[in-house]
């Protein structure tokens, strides 16, 4: 299982339900690593995206723990073992965590491949994901050349769990 995230020089993911920038490439990054796959996310991170849809061309999994909580054209469940039944449906490699932090934490020990876009900044944020460098279970297997975003550096790095 795959997950997707963008971090800054402290693993800092968001702040106020918000991601920490929006970096056009990282968008496109992200949009061809995920599209036709199966996204898992939570349901405040749906409600950041436009007019709080699921994401075209994927598909979308929701976890919430509102039993009442319907999402049109997504599926949603409500415990981490309903989606881990949900996700045996699927090839594995097909499968992306892409937030929020508390479904990234959750979801973490599930996941073998992390694509993280390290962003060379320190935001405000009250949203973080584990720290894969001080984790002695990750490697880096792959990095891109050194991006920019303006003045902002950013890398695409591929983590890979140890075998």
């Amino acid at each position: 299982m795959n997950l997707i995230v963008a971090v800054d020089n402290n693993w800092a993911i968001g702040n106020k339900n918000e991601l920490l920038i929006r970096i056009p490439n990282d968008m496109k990054h992200f949009r061809e690593e995920t599209s036709g796959k199966v996204v898992v996310l939570g349901r405040k991170t749906l409600e950041t995206f436009p007019q709080g849809l699921p994401l075209k061309n994927r598909t979308n999994i929701i976890l919430s723990k509102d039993k009442n909580y319907t999402v049109k054209d997504a599926i949603v469940v409500h415990s981490i073992e309903e989606l881990l039944e949900e996700l045996k449906k699927y090839p594995e490699e097909s499968i992306y965590i892409i937030g929020g932090d508390s479904v990234y934490r959750q979801m973490l020990p599930y996941c073998d491949v992390a694509h993280v876009t390290k962003i060379d900044h320190s935001y405000e944020a009250d949203a973080f994901f584990a720290d894969l460098d001080a984790d002695p279970e990750w490697e880096i297997t792959a990095e891109s050349d050194e991006q920019t975003y303006f003045d902002i550096a950013y890398y695409f790095l591929k983590y890979e769990r140890k075998k």
